[in-house]
């Protein structure tokens, strides 16, 4: 296996699947999953989490320049890829923290086992069906145009600047990929796993939900329905920011989690 060197993006072999991982900073590890966007604009929030927490960041499966094998088709699937990474890592006593798809992500693996697990941290997280019938909780981003879904997911109206045509063939390489594995894995149903609302029960570790207060892709009341599926969940928002807040307000979502940790004690204390 590939060793982890901090500052540097490692291809790390985990069960199989050779995954790209980036790692920054010392002290106790924080495993972050990114949202369906990958880990574009997270450098300015990771590097404030190094400051506290030695910060793993793998691209998912199928994202990024991860590999990403036939046989993997549901966020289950992802989740199970996880408790490997955990495992293979020997990582304890482990934060984890999941924007968007990566906190759907992050409460997936957490109703599967926490063992490895002292925090859970879920933002503008997806995955649950908490409306009517009627009732559309999360805006569909395949269905609707670009420039609509980025004023609907940030605070300032759009996306931070990213001119296509000054990309280079692998960065777009890469957006694409992005896009076509989050089809792969939230089209249908989309972006929710119905069985995930009944397993919520099973999260036995402090869970901090953070929201941005102007998302507009999925509502704060989503996010306070969400945070009450999970048995002593503390809910806050971000102000100015959307459905992306590390990206909006890294240092002040940083801080957040910094604070949780610090103030929830050890995991055994807080069962």
């Amino acid at each position: 296996m590939s060793a982890l060197r901090d500052g540097e993006v490692a291809k790390v072999d985990i069960a199989g699947i050779e995954v790209e991982i980036l790692t920054r900073g010392q002290g106790r590890p924080l495993l972050f999953l990114h949202p369906h966007i990958g880990l574009d604009h997270a450098s300015p929030f990771i590097a404030h989490l190094a400051k506290t927490f030695r910060v793993i960041a793998p691209s998912h499966p199928g994202f990024g320049h991860s590999a990403l094998p036939a046989f993997m088709t549901s966020v289950d699937d992802l989740a199970y890829f996880y408790l490997d990474l955990l495992a293979a890592l020997d990582l304890r006593e482990v934060v984890v923290a999941g924007v968007s798809f990566g906190g759907w992500l992050a409460a997936s693996i957490a109703v599967k086992t926490t063992e490895r697990i002292s925090r859970l941290i879920l933002a503008d997280a997806v995955g649950l069906k908490l409306g009517g019938p009627e009732t559309r909780d999360i805006v569909d981003i395949f269905t609707t145009k670009q420039h609509e879904v980025e004023a609907l997911a940030y605070h300032q109206g759009a996306a931070p600047d990213k001119d296509m045509k000054a990309m280079s063939e692998d960065e777009l390489l890469v957006l694409f990929r992005n896009r076509e594995s989050t089809a792969r894995f939230a089209w249908s149903p989309y972006m929710r796993d119905p069985k995930l609302a009944h397993r919520l029960h099973r999260i036995d570790v402090p869970t901090l939900v953070l929201w941005g207060e102007s998302d507009r892709i999925a509502l704060p009341d989503y996010g306070r329905a969400y945070a009450a599926q999970i048995p002593g969940a503390t809910f806050d928002l971000i102000r100015e920011a959307g459905h992306f807040p590390h990206v909006e307000q890294p240092e002040t979502f940083a801080q957040k989690i910094v604070d949780f940790v610090n103030r929830t004690g050890n995991k055994s204390t807080a069962r």
